[in-house]
This record gives structure tokens, C-alpha cells and sequence, in this order.
């Protein structure tokens, strides 16, 4: 589970043997989350509540470029 990001509290991921489309895994405490890239879109929460989800899309955001980049850059490598 190779880590991306870590910010605010949250990881950001995703695991060594994952799958197209391209998407990050957050964790924060026991909650999980996960996001596709391209397009950017929620696919998944459990437990967040709605201001952390505004705050996760946000971090999301701002890294965007970097986030996609670090996917084609681990999953090419291989």
C-alpha cells in the first residue's frame, strides 16, 4: 500500500495490486474513503461526515496532477 500523500491527517493511497480507473484511497482514523481522478468524482465514504468530505475533495484537488502522476508512475513501472 504504497502511501502518496499524507496531510491534515489523512493518507492518501493506494494499493499495490489496484485497478483502473485511475483512484486514491483516503484513511483518517477508522473512516475510508475513495476517489476517482479521472474524472475527479466520490465514488465512496464510510463514516466522514460532510465537512471532512468537503475538506478530502479539496486536498484531492489541489494535489490532482500529483496524485495522477504518482498512479502512472507506480503502475508503469511494474
Amino acid at each position: 500500500m504504497p502511501t502518496i500523500l499524507r496531510k491534515k491527517g489523512y493518507r492518501l493511497f493506494f494499493y499495490a495490486n489496484d485497478h483502473l480507473p485511475v483512484h486514491i484511497h483516503i484513511e483518517k482514523d477508522n473512516k475510508t474513503a475513495k476517489f476517482n481522478l479521472e474524472p475527479l468524482e466520490l465514488i465512496y465514504t464510510r463514516r466522514f461526515k460532510a465537512l471532512e468530505m468537503l475538506e478530502m475533495r479539496k486536498l484531492v484537488e489541489e494535489n490532482l496532477e500529483y496524485l495522477i502522476n504518482k498512479w502512472y508512475e507506480y503502475f508503469n513501472s511494474k
